[in-house]
């Protein structure tokens, strides 16, 4: 499954990377970009829940918009 995540406060490349590493590391997550520059969250998931996604998007000091 795939999903696009919008975001606020990923204000830099930096904090991309931050929540790359933090979706990456959840257990079902296949792969993940994240644009500073668009302010989302691409991710391509099989058997994570949207819910760990999340939560693992805000650790990072980012909220998810919606």
């Amino acid at each position: 499954m795939q999903k696009k995540i919008y975001v606020a406060g990923m204000d830099d490349d930096a904090t991309a990377a931050k929540v790359d590493a933090a979706v990456k590391a959840v257990a079902g997550v296949t792969s993940v970009v994240s644009s500073a520059a668009k302010c989302q969250v691409c991710v391509d998931f099989e058997g994570a829940s949207e819910d760990a996604i999340n939560d693992a998007i805000s650790s990072t000091g980012v909220m998810v918009v919606g």
